[in-house]
């Protein structure tokens, strides 16, 4: 019970400095207070008004924000979000831009189960829009799934893919980012072993930790360095009444935020004065660069705990990815039953989570699997977030992931690759 009470105590500090910002923000807004030349009621103000929205952001789903797209007619064309799978733990869903022909490329983009939405992957999609039909994993806040769904565990996880491979059929590319790497190339072997003719056409792993020792950084330290038993006392909480999931076991959200401010704190502490100094002098926009990349960095969900922690134990601790010895439903999955699909790594040479090298050990893995169906790329002075949202992923990693597809696809004719974004 006292796990319950710990997450609710957190709610309840969240909502606080919310109303505490909602109410400084109003009380210095009083217009007697602008006959007073006293710039703490501007600063006052200011410091509520981005207060309040950063709190306030903290339980809020974002919102894909992509609904038109301009097509080589020259016109906008409505995107509607359509879901295809529907599953307690998450969807498979699809971007369909309406009046559009069906594009040659049908790409999965498999998002992270990592503390933020499937959204932190918007201006990836919104890159592939422009010549692929392109379909994503979205996972649930586990705050909201009722304790009677049961449980999901990486095992869960892997089936999830699974399923929604075989249901877009083999004609499919998926690309998986980060944290979810070294699951789907599980999934795509379990597949291909039970069901070859579902098997993916490509696969692309970016930055993703299939050996997490490879190449060890503070991430993979962390890992080796806490027992499974401080994890479970220190990050796991029972979700509290105010939810539909209460008394689900999870890592929440808030608390992981928290990991993520402290790991730059000072940097992001100094983003938030900036901006309440822009929003004194009025040079502050309700989408402004500050505001696009904290609403998204600061919505957070919770994980089921059975996910964190056998990710942690299994993945990062046992290694049985990377020793080839992964386990689902009682089943061994052997990486080396991949001998069609072709497998592209890509990493970022300044990526301090998932190093170069951690991603690249998925092509040793897969030892059925043909050298001419191999590819790696690491990209100079790109980090973790550069290689699939950035100015890297735009410019060079983008079109390099378009050719691979094109390469392996050979009864297709698709349309040339395409490196300007036109959604909107």
């Amino acid at each position: 019970m006292r796990y319950m009470m710990t997450y609710d105590l957190m709610e309840t500090v969240r909502i606080t400095n919310q109303w505490l910002g909602a109410s400084a923000r109003s009380f210095a807004s009083y217009p007697a207070f602008s006959m007073v030349p006293n710039p703490v009621f501007d600063w006052m103000a200011a410091w509520g008004e981005v207060t309040e929205r950063s709190f306030e952001r903290m339980v809020v789903k974002p919102d894909w924000g992509i609904r038109t797209f301009t097509c080589e007619d020259g016109k906008d064309h409505l995107v509607n979000i359509e879901t295809v799978v529907e599953r307690p733990f998450g969807d498979l869903i699809h971007f369909k831009v309406s009046g559009r022909a069906p594009c040659p490329r049908k790409v999965l983009l498999v998002a992270p189960m990592s503390g933020h939405y499937a959204t932190l992957l918007r201006s990836t999609v919104k890159s592939l829009l422009v010549d692929c039909e392109v379909y994503v994993t979205d996972w649930h806040n586990a705050r909201n799934i009722p304790v009677s769904a049961g449980k999901f565990d990486i095992e869960d996880y892997t089936l999830y893919l699974m399923d929604f491979m075989r249901e877009m059929g083999p004609e499919t590319h998926v690309v998986a980012v980060c944290q979810p790497a070294p699951l789907t190339l599980a999934a795509t072997a379990y597949l291909a072993e039970l069901h070859p003719e579902a098997q993916p056409r490509t696969l692309t792993l970016i930055g993703g930790p299939v050996d997490p020792d490879a190449t060890p950084t503070e991430v993979t330290d962390f890992g080796r360095r806490v027992t499974m038993g401080q994890l479970e006392e220190t990050m796991i909480q029972r979700v509290g009444f105010k939810y539909k999931g209460v008394g689900r076991m999870v890592y929440p959200g808030l608390l992981q935020l928290s990991s993520f401010m402290s790991m730059n704190a000072e940097r992001h502490s100094q983003a938030f004065m900036d901006q309440i100094k822009r929003v004194m002098q009025g040079e502050a926009s309700d989408h402004d660069a500050h505001n696009r990349f904290y609403d998204e960095y600061l919505a957070v969900m919770d994980m089921p705990a059975e996910f964190y922690l056998s990710t942690v134990e299994r993945v990062f601790k046992n290694r049985e990815i990377a020793k080839n010895e992964f386990v689902v439903a009682g089943h061994k999955v052997d990486m080396g039953k991949i001998t069609k699909v072709a497998v592209k790594t890509v990493e970022g040479a300044k990526d301090d989570i998932s190093a170069p090298g951690q991603c690249s050990a998925a092509l040793d893995l897969c030892t059925g699997l043909p050298d001419e169906k191999k590819a790696s790329h690491v990209e100079p002075n790109a980090g973790h977030y550069g290689i699939f949202a950035g100015r890297s992923w735009r410019d060079n990693i983008r079109p390099l992931v378009i050719e691979f597809m094109n390469a392996n696809t050979p009864k297709a004719k698709p349309r040339a690759a395409n490196t300007n974004v036109a959604a909107g």
